[in-house]
């Protein structure tokens, strides 16, 4: 899985996708661009006796993704999952940001989950099964209260993307889905976006991002990665090419 790592303590949705299916057995092998970033991920493996391996790789880049695979084979023999999980938002609609700006949100959101399906199908229809399951965002299907237009256009574009693998693999036995997480509770609010869009005030960020949700509370990255599991497990095997939203309900609102 990619984006295994977190930009601080605590679950983030690719610890604790890493975390949770390793306590179902899965052999984890676990990539992110930043080393540090998976020492916790690894302790947590650990502490439920899972099994875990490490790469670090630059996901918006083709020959890094190809390594990644062929590392993977080569530790474990085979691919049955993959997770993309790799994302990151900038701020700004079209005049604001920059085009650079664009370029990269759009590599880091949306190009490195094609890489990785680009590279994993073809070793999933040597085995003639697999499952893949991207994670998106709610940007990609509402506004959420920040423009953040390349975010938003790339989350959306791994909905489709995954639709369209969905369809044209089914008979290769591969099945691909969508995670599409709210406004959680993840180390991202505390580390980055207190900073970007309350002033440092994580309190009063936490309680703008509580207001738009219809349950009394937060999820984080646990609830995401239950979702992750249960579409990748053999209980989802007659589900391809379709979403869970995991938002507390802050999508269904119309205001």
């Amino acid at each position: 899985m990619t984006g295994a790592g977190s930009v601080g303590p605590g679950w983030g949705n690719g610890r604790a996708i890493a975390w949770r299916f390793a306590s179902e057995g899965a052999r984890v092998f676990a990539v992110d661009m930043n080393a540090d970033a998976l020492t916790e991920t690894v302790a947590r493996v650990n502490e439920v006796n899972g099994v875990i391996r490490t790469w670090t790789a630059d996901v918006t880049s083709a020959d890094a993704v190809c390594d990644m695979v062929q590392a993977c084979e080569d530790a474990y023999g085979r691919v049955d999952i993959l997770v993309n999980n790799v994302g990151g938002s900038r701020k700004g609609g079209p005049v604001e940001l920059d085009e650079q700006a664009w370029d990269s949100q759009i590599d880091f959101n949306l190009k490195s989950v094609y890489l990785g399906c680009k590279y994993v199908l073809p070793a999933m229809q040597k085995q003639g099964a697999g499952a893949i399951v991207n994670i998106s965002s709610t940007s990609g299907i509402r506004w959420t209260g920040s423009a953040q237009v390349g975010y938003a256009s790339a989350k959306a574009g791994i909905i489709q993307l995954s639709r369209v693998v969905a369809v044209e693999y089914a008979k290769s036995n591969i099945r691909c889905n969508t995670v599409i997480p709210g406004q959680m509770h993840t180390p991202m609010v505390e580390t980055r976006l207190a900073g970007q869009r309350a002033g440092g005030d994580v309190d009063a960020l936490l309680a703008q991002r509580q207001s738009r949700i219809p349950l009394p509370f937060m999820g984080n990255g646990i609830d995401t990665a239950n979702a992750a599991l249960f579409l990748a497990s053999d209980e989802a095997r007659f589900i391809t090419g379709t979403e869970i939203i995991v938002d507390g309900g802050m999508s269904a609102r119309c205001d």
